[in-house]
């Protein structure tokens, strides 16, 4: 697949192996599973950091494969998701930390440019989570405030 703000082909990754359903020797329930999931999110960690630690600590590959149901899908049914999805949490942080950057180095010119590419996926992102209804209509991506919600 193609990059968005390039011009280069991507790299094909690699895929993980078809399995219908979970291994025999995972240990935990899906009961378990969950319970670790909505735990974990109380404690305030995002959808991705909770599917490493339930792999690398608890032995689970796949949580979609225990539960039938994705991460993401398990908070907002236990009511514990966060508010904004997690890939357009993760590029408001890095346009932050690019902003603090440019803040202290004005004439990186380079990062200069990487903030506008950033700061177009978000808006990109927001157009689609507020027409899936993610997102509140009303809300928009503001550098200013975006320093509060991260």
């Amino acid at each position: 697949m193609a990059r968005i703000h390039s011009r280069r082909g991507g790299n094909s990754g690699s895929k993980k192996p078809y399995r219908e359903r979970a291994p025999e020797w995972i240990g935990l329930s899906k009961a378990e599973v969950e319970e670790l999931v909505v735990k974990f999110a109380k404690e305030g960690r995002r959808p991705s950091m909770i599917g490493l630690i339930l792999r690398d600590q608890y032995g689970v590959p796949d949580v979609r494969q225990v539960t039938g149901k994705k991460i993401a899908g398990i908070l907002e049914e236990k009511g514990v998701a966060p508010d904004l999805p997690e890939d357009l949490y993760s590029l408001i942080a890095k346009a932050v930390k690019l902003r603090e950057h440019l803040g202290k180095n004005s004439r990186d010119v380079h990062n200069r440019r990487g903030l506008h590419l950033i700061e177009s996926k978000i808006r990109r992102l927001t157009t689609y989570y507020r027409s899936s209804g993610r997102i509140p209509k009303d809300w928009r991506y503001d550098p200013e405030t975006a320093k509060i919600l991260v």
